[in-house]
């Protein structure tokens, strides 16, 4: 198994997690986006979206992190990632997909890049812009957390989840960007009892074979 991924991207940070989770060894393959390696032919030809990660074993190429995470969970079920009963694992999707799909792709580095590059926004500008949709998405998910009785130490209960798989990039991601956190206590308590377990703890990116 191969994982064609770069230290800093968050939707391959949550794929390390899940192998981690997993107990799933598997080769590392740096893809180094600023310099991008990723536009390379031979990778279009494995991922023609040019996106990491990318997961390659004896069934094929699998691109899209949530979408790598669940065909892991299905093909080693234990331990799972997806809580038990359809309400729970329905509420874990939500907020996965809460992050994945509202919050990390206006903050991604294309799109800061388009910012910056293209349409010449000036860096105080473009840092606004990634605080804006990061505070947006936070402050709900904390909202929602805070009140949720399915919650507990992680965010759909007492194990984590692929919730708090994406959960704790998205943090990372803020705190490079020296984003308060501060407004956010339940997001840092289930992040500080994730980054307890060893899976969390060894995605990380300065852990990295290719972290600069």
């Amino acid at each position: 198994m191969k994982l064609y991924n770069y230290f800093r991207s968050s939707a391959a940070y949550r794929v390390r997690i899940a192998l981690n989770l997993k107990g799933l060894g598997y080769e590392y393959v740096p893809v180094h986006l600023t310099k991008g390696e990723q536009r390379t032919e031979s990778y279009r030809a494995l991922n023609p979206q040019a996106l990491v990660p990318t997961l390659t074993d004896e069934s094929g190429s699998f691109t899209q992190s949530l979408a790598i995470i669940e065909y892991l969970d299905e093909k080693f079920p234990d331990p799972a990632l997806l809580p038990e009963g359809i309400e729970a694992r329905a509420r874990a999707r939500a907020i996965a997909l809460s992050i994945a799909c509202d919050i990390h792709p206006l903050n991604n580095l294309r799109v800061l890049q388009y910012l910056k590059d293209t349409l010449g926004v000036s860096d105080d500008a473009k840092n606004a812009w990634y605080r804006h949709w990061i505070d947006l998405g936070l402050a709900a998910l904390e909202a929602e957390l805070a009140a949720a009785s399915w919650a507990g130490a992680f965010c759909c209960g007492d194990r984590p989840t692929i919730a708090d798989i994406c959960l704790v990039p998205q943090l990372a991601n803020a705190r490079r960007f020296s984003i308060p956190l501060e407004a956010y206590p339940t997001l840092r308590s289930i992040d500080a009892n994730c980054q307890k377990i060893g899976a969390f703890a060894d995605a990380v990116p300065a852990r990295q074979p290719d972290a600069s």
